[in-house]
């Protein structure tokens, strides 16, 4: 009885497979890992050396997409794609079998409506001008929201006519994934029966992209709720971030430049800060190019500032395989201890403590 069962789950799959094919699904996913070393990663100003599990120059995973033609101009699509640790296998984004992204929509010339769990428009509005990106050392280094700008239970739509790019988001329950206190899981549900506010948010962008230049304005804010992470415990408090951010092509090289405002009711202390990013890439030869960015993270009315600058080397072998070396340093003031790495938790200097780190690593596309 069990040969048979598992023969026609096999033969499921099979089929499964045979139809996936002809509904054009593409499989992909990207391996990226390294050794890093930190400084002053502890009280006593011991160093750390280890292999992040979160992101190197891009955070690892694997997907799934497909598309499929309804005739007159109408297409259905998904995707569904996973973060994964590189370091031991495990899920990321708390846990969830398909925690960066997982919807489903339709599309025609007039743009693209999707329902499930996906990236608000700040993620999309900061993509070309954040020239280091979810890089280990960057701005998620500083707000690690950026690179998890997501939310569940979410419908969106974005749409571009020639150069303009529009888009908004409205979720009816950000996060329900208990995670501690990150981005990757805040524990704060939503879609209450008692309260219409808990956990809710929306998100809007206009970008402009050109072959030489392109910039972009977004907002991005939520709700908390009762039970929700990093003080959001009300849906009367919001975390917002607001961005103007740009970039320009000089011959072979890109410079992007930009400012994230928050203002965080959780956070009551020092509720307002400003981020603000400048950047520049540039291909030494068609196979080596170097990246360099600084940013600076701002408390208004406080001492408390963080200023990191990062760079990093990028050899290709091939498209699909590069190696690289970056490095980054920080330096905290007030009672800043902000590590200069975002490729793992942990390993924070000391309250307005500085922190080096330099890491050695391999990406891998499929």
């Amino acid at each position: 009885m069990k040969v048979k069962l598992v023969v026609a789950a096999v033969g499921a799959l099979m089929a499964g497979g045979v139809q996936a094919q002809n509904s054009g699904v593409t499989v992909y996913g990207l391996m990226d890992t390294g050794i890093e070393y930190l400084t002053n990663a502890a009280p006593a100003g011991n160093g750390l050396t280890r292999i992040p599990n979160l992101t190197g120059t891009l955070p690892s995973r694997i997907g799934f997409r497909g598309t499929e033609d309804l005739g007159g101009g109408l297409r259905a699509l998904f995707n569904l794609e996973n973060g994964f640790s590189p370091d031991s296998g495990t899920l990321n984004q708390g846990g969830r079998l398909f925690g960066r992204m997982a919807f489903v929509g339709l599309s025609n010339q007039w743009g693209t409506v999707t329902l499930g769990r996906q990236n608000t428009m700040l993620f999309w509005s900061i993509l070309d001008s954040d020239i280091l990106g979810p890089n280990i050392y960057g701005s998620a280094s500083l707000d690690n929201y950026i690179p998890n700008a997501r939310s569940d239970n979410s419908i969106a739509y974005r749409g571009t006519f020639g150069g303009l790019t529009v888009g908004a988001t409205y979720t009816l329950g950000r996060d329900a994934v208990n995670a501690g206190p990150s981005p990757s899981g805040t524990n704060c549900a939503g879609e209450s029966a008692t309260d219409e506010r808990a956990c809710r948010g929306w998100s809007a962008m206009v970008k402009y992209d050109s072959p030489v230049w392109g910039g972009a304005v977004a907002y991005d804010t939520f709700n908390g709720g009762p039970g929700a992470f990093a003080g959001l415990t009300s849906s009367s408090l919001s975390d917002t971030r607001a961005t103007v951010n740009g970039y320009v092509r000089i011959a072979k090289a890109k410079i992007g430049a930009g400012v994230i405002q928050r203002d965080n009711e959780a956070n009551r202390a020092t509720p307002k800060t400003n981020l603000y990013f400048v950047g520049a890439s540039y291909p030494l030869t068609p196979a080596l190019t170097l990246d360099g960015e600084l940013f600076q993270l701002d408390a208004k009315d406080s001492p408390n500032e963080a200023t990191l600058f990062a760079i990093r080397g990028m050899y290709a072998f091939s498209k699909r395989t590069q190696a690289y070396v970056t490095a980054g340093h920080i330096r905290n003031d007030g009672a800043f201890n902000i590590s200069a790495s975002g490729g793992a938790n942990g390993g924070n200097p000391v309250a307005g403590g500085s922190q080096t780190g330099v890491m050695i690593g391999v990406r891998h596309f499929f």
